[in-house]
């Protein structure tokens, strides 16, 4: 999997579960449960077994099994370190918002996450590199995940001298890939978002096999696509609506567009450009 292990611990709760579960071999069960605990840090302290597999829809045996295969003798012991690791500060009240408040103030919560992720700059410094380096530089993102990768690739496409926007599905995808390749391309960069396609995954298997490094900007680092990309940089989604919200994937985005710009010399004589010639065709209403 392509989390970098050697990123500092923050103080963030998601961060400590994350910090927990990495290192461990879990099965497709298990990471469904790490990537439940994940986005509910705040709260699994203080959930029962049975509460825990109501919210990663499993069965109560599958907890235990979980917290075992994490070194505990059961989830009861798994309980106790996480309320001993626990954050003692105060905790925000949301009991009495709205639906749509608590929405936004999860969102909030997903972007501390990331901010405190991003405490350690190399894994997307790292993925910058890569992204400017790879001439073309083809952009994945199908479904849920599609207007992710159109927009980074409408502003990736201002410093970057060749994008290469990949948001349909079907066999051509492989047959652009493979002209991607040819011209010299050697990195691939992949939004993924639940629900997550099983042509994703494929294509993704497939853009490594063709010798492509692939970065992924996922929902979590327990994603379908984990074991398929080389760097994985996760940014969760907002499930409290009837459709997923991707507040922190989005600012994810904008901050390797920043990485990749850091690595292209004539990124800011492109921008210049650019201007100029939007100016003189009115391009924008000032």
């Amino acid at each position: 999997m392509g989390v970098d292990r050697n990123a500092n611990v923050t103080d963030s709760p998601a961060a400590r579960l994350q910090a927990l579960f990495e290192g461990h071999r879990l099965t497709p069960t298990q990471r469904r449960i790490a990537h439940s605990m994940v986005r509910r840090a705040a709260d699994v302290p203080f959930l029962s077994s049975v509460e825990l597999a109501e919210l990663a829809g499993v069965s109560q045996p599958s907890v235990t099994r979980f917290a075992v295969a994490l070194g505990f003798d059961g989830y009861p012991a798994l309980r106790k370190h996480l309320r001993e690791v626990a954050p003692t500060g105060p905790v925000t009240d949301t009991a009495s918002y709205n639906e749509y408040q608590q929405a936004v103030e999860a969102e909030i919560e997903n972007l501390r996450h990331l901010a405190s992720v991003l405490a350690d700059p190399r894994p997307v410094e790292r993925a910058g590199r890569l992204l400017a380096a790879s001439r073309p530089l083809p952009v994945l993102g199908l479904r849920a995940a599609a207007s992710q990768a159109y927009g980074f690739s409408y502003f990736a496409a201002k410093v970057h001298p060749d994008v290469r926007l990949l948001n349909e599905g079907g066999t051509m995808v492989h047959d652009r890939i493979d002209s991607a390749v040819r011209a010299g391309a050697t990195a691939l960069l992949c939004f993924a978002l639940p629900r997550h396609p099983r042509e994703v995954v494929d294509i993704l298997a497939y853009a490594k096999e063709a010798g492509l490094t692939v970065v992924t900007v996922a929902d979590s680092a327990f994603a379908p696509v984990a074991k398929e990309s080389d760097l994985l940089l996760p940014a969760a989604v907002g499930t409290g609506l009837a459709f997923d919200t991707a507040c922190a994937p989005m600012l994810l985005g904008r901050v390797l567009l920043e990485a990749m710009c850091d690595d292209l010399p004539d990124a800011q004589a492109r921008l210049e450009e650019f201007d100029g010639r939007a100016a003189a065709r009115g391009l924008f209403v000032e």
